[in-house]
């Protein structure tokens, strides 16, 4: 089994710094969207080339586990842009 590993506090603190830098009045909104889009972006469409090299007959992107991540990334990036 392979899969995409990262730790769990550097994007939504690398996001929770890009909402604080450019979200102004809307830092809660940004930084929610910044850490939910930025995992799935970088998790899911930037190893898509990967894809290939696993010579499996299906992939599955975006399963219950990497939207409960994204979510939770959210929830923490909201949280950190917050303080």
């Amino acid at each position: 089994m392979s899969g995409i590993v990262t730790t769990s506090l550097v994007p939504p603190l690398v996001a929770a710094l890009a909402a604080i830098w450019l979200g102004r009045h809307f830092v809660a909104a940004v930084a929610y969207v910044a850490g939910t889009f930025g995992t799935l972006v970088g998790a899911e469409l930037l190893n898509m080339p990967r894809v290939r090299s696993l010579q499996a007959p299906m992939v599955s992107i975006g399963d219950a586990g990497t939207f409960d991540g994204a979510f939770l990334a959210g929830l923490v990036t909201v949280l950190l842009a917050s303080l």
